[in-house]
This record gives structure tokens, sequence and C-alpha cells, in this order.
């Protein structure tokens, strides 16, 4: 590949650990709020209230965002010094997205029982913080290894 060229993709690693991590945040808090909305409805045709707390089983998955934006950041150090790094990047936010999306179809569950049954919130919380623990130990284990570089 020519020299030029390959300078244009220089930030692609980086690039790809945060979108990856982002698609999986997106589509795993659009399962869990599509799930949220039903439960929502529900509550409402049976003249109940609705149970606010399945915004926060919503908004679970976003947090691998954040981490994604941490790796890339420290991505962006090393491609300053002339690291390319797209490997990492791909499977390091494939990784991180994965968890992301799981977790939020472990919300859409969550949502589903708290609208039924207004119990175990704490329960369902342990369970996405299970999942929410890969993503975790992949950005760690990425930073880690971006500092062998």
């Amino acid at each position: 590949m020519e020299n030029g060229l390959l300078i244009q993709f220089k930030d692609l690693g980086a690039i790809l650990v945060l979108a990856l991590a982002a698609l999986g945040s997106g589509a795993g808090a659009g399962i869990a709020g599509m799930a949220a909305i039903g439960a929502w409805k529900k509550n409402f045709s049976q003249n109940k209230s609705a149970n606010f707390l399945l915004v926060a089983l919503v908004a679970a998955p976003l947090t691998q965002t954040i981490y994604g934006f941490i790796v890339m950041n420290r991505m962006l150090e090393l491609v300053s010094k002339g690291q390319y790094l797209w490997g990492i990047g791909a499977f390091a936010g494939a990784a991180i997205g994965l968890s992301a999306y799981w977790q939020g179809k472990c919300a859409a569950s969550a949502c589903d029982a708290l609208g039924e049954t207004g119990k175990g919130f704490v329960n369902y919380m342990v369970v996405l913080g299970m999942t929410e623990t890969v993503a975790l130990f992949v950005m760690v284990f990425t930073l880690v290894v971006l500092g062998k570089f």
C-alpha cells in the first residue's frame, strides 16, 4: 500500500474501538428501550403506575461507549507516535460492543420482569453488572497491552 494511502487510515483502529463500542451501546439501549416501552404500555393499559426504574435498565448499555472512548484516547496517543493498531481497535471495540448488545438483551428481560412484578430490581442490576464486567475487562486488558507499545 502506498505510504500516502496508509497515512489516511492511521486513525482507523482508534475510530473502530469507539464506533464498535457505540454501535453495541446503541443496539443494547434500543432493545432494552423497546422492552421498557412495552412494559409501560402494559402498566398503563391496566391503569397501574409505570415503574421509572426501567430507565436505569435501559441506560445500562450506554457505559460501554465510555469504555471505547477511554481506549480510543490511549490509542490516539500511540497513533501520534506512528502506531496504527487496527486489529486491537477492531477486536477490542467488537468485544466491548457485544457486551453492550447482550447487556441490552438482559436489560430487556429485566424490564419485562420488573414491569410485570415490580420486584427484583437489585437482582436484575447484578446480572447487568456481570455482562458489564466483560467490557471492563476488555478495556483494562487492552490498556495494559497498549502500555507495552
